[in-house]
């Protein structure tokens, strides 16, 4: 195989489970890593992470990443690919999900700007700020929207109606109950692209390994797509590979057998 960039998911893929969080990564993945990249292939991990939520370890094992489902790629310190939203674009709409009561929160650069304290939901993030989305002037990697009744629920989905752009793309869990919103061109493969185009690598010298929903374009694009074992069906319908879970080191297996 003429392999010349890896690029891996995160949760659920290349990282154990630890406590109910994916934190871990293995001794022995941590090896095959550095022996892929001994042998000048680059390694890359793409995830719906912000930039205040990875993994310390991996910082020394990569040449680029993606962070926020693919709203930025990074070689190395380099910024190659933004898809972060103006927050002209989406100011209405937070503002009124604020004066309508609604938990909503934007993220920025690792940041949380909101009216509720998102670190109280997920603990992997303390970078909080109260914010006046009036007045607030950022760029957004990610909009977040918590409801906790069916009233709120209708809220949600009447003020998306009508203030979602065509630019966006959205996401919604529970029956509205979780909502994520990004830019519609924030989407892994794309980060990726960016990343090979930078380096000078072609899709079919790529191979990408996932789990989950979000990572199915990043298969499709990628030379060789790689599925874990505990992925879901659809994910495992568009892979040309089926490895072990991450809980046992599938992806550092893989690579081992075929690359490094």
């Amino acid at each position: 195989m003429n392999i010349k960039m890896i690029v891996t998911d995160l949760d659920g893929t290349l990282l154990h489970r630890n406590d109910g969080m994916d934190t871990a990564i293995s001794d022995y993945t941590i090896s095959i890593l550095e022996k892929c990249r001994a042998k000048g292939i680059k390694v890359v991990y793409a995830t719906a992470r912000d930039d205040g939520a990875t993994v310390p370890t991996l910082s020394p094992l990569v040449d680029g990443f993606v962070h926020n489902n693919g709203a930025k790629a990074y070689a190395d310190d380099i910024l190659v690919y933004n898809r972060a939203i103006p927050m002209d674009d989406v100011r209405d709409l937070l503002a009124a999900a604020d004066n309508a009561g609604v938990k909503v929160a934007a993220e920025s650069n690792g940041v949380y700007y909101g009216n509720f304290n998102i670190t109280g939901k997920w603990g992997w993030t303390q970078a909080y700020k109260n914010a006046d989305f009036n007045t607030l002037d950022i760029e957004v990697e990610k909009i977040f929207a918590m409801v906790d009744t069916t009233d709120e629920s209708k809220c949600v989905e009447l003020l998306i109606n009508k203030y979602l752009s065509n630019d966006l793309w959205l996401l919604a869990r529970e029956e509205w109950s979780f909502v994520v919103i990004i830019h519609k061109e924030a989407i892994k493969s794309k980060g990726v692209a960016a990343l090979a185009e930078h380096w000078g690598i072609k899709p079919s010298e790529i191979v990408a390994f996932g789990d989950d929903t979000i990572d199915i374009d990043l298969l499709e694009y990628c030379g060789i797509g790689v599925a874990v074992s505990n992925a879901l069906d659809d994910v495992k319908a568009v892979a040309d590979y089926i490895c072990e879970s991450n809980d046992n080191d599938g992806v550092a297996k893989w690579l081992e057998e075929y690359i490094a």
